[in-house]
């Protein structure tokens, strides 16, 4: 019977000395432990733009010949390293864009992040990518504001250390 006695007091005892280890006067009477836990790297690209023009042609005979095309001149999956750049190129047929005189637009987003615009026919380079999975989307925007059907380009790419 002595053993019984011995786990009834320790278990009404418990919660009594778990509020006095953590109350009272004393500066060690509560010991919080904080860890830092780093975010994962936030990617931070960077865009210069670089001259350089290239019609495109039909990519299959489906295409109707008189619409706007754009043609985005990167292959899906390509690998990078990190540090590499990563040129958004593309080519336009009976299109042109507001920066050279026409009222369309192109638009790209990067992994979803907040859309860019390009205004003039230019090849865009991005540095500044951290190692993973990413996707470039480029859309064609007519001049009402809205992507042009069938110009919506979506490319996956893989940077490596």
């Amino acid at each position: 019977m002595g053993a019984y006695k011995k786990l009834l007091y320790m278990i009404l005892s418990a919660p009594l000395l778990a509020s006095f280890a953590c109350s009272g006067n004393n500066e060690n009477s509560h010991t919080t432990v904080t860890t830092h836990v780093s975010p994962p790297p936030h990617q931070v690209l960077r865009a210069e733009t670089r001259s350089g023009r290239q019609l495109a042609g039909a990519p299959n005979p489906s295409v109707e010949v008189n619409k706007p095309l754009l043609v985005f001149n990167l292959p899906n999956g390509q690998t990078f390293r990190a540090g590499e750049e990563v040129v958004i190129d593309f080519s336009l047929a009976n299109a042109k864009l507001k920066g050279d005189g026409g009222d369309y637009r192109v638009r790209y987003f990067v992994d979803d992040d907040e859309m860019q615009w390009i205004d003039r026919w230019e090849q865009v380079a991005l540095s500044g990518w951290v190692p993973g999975k990413h996707t470039i989307r480029l859309e064609l925007i007519g001049p009402d504001g809205w992507p042009v059907r069938d110009n919506i380009v979506t490319r996956e790419i893989m940077v490596v250390k």
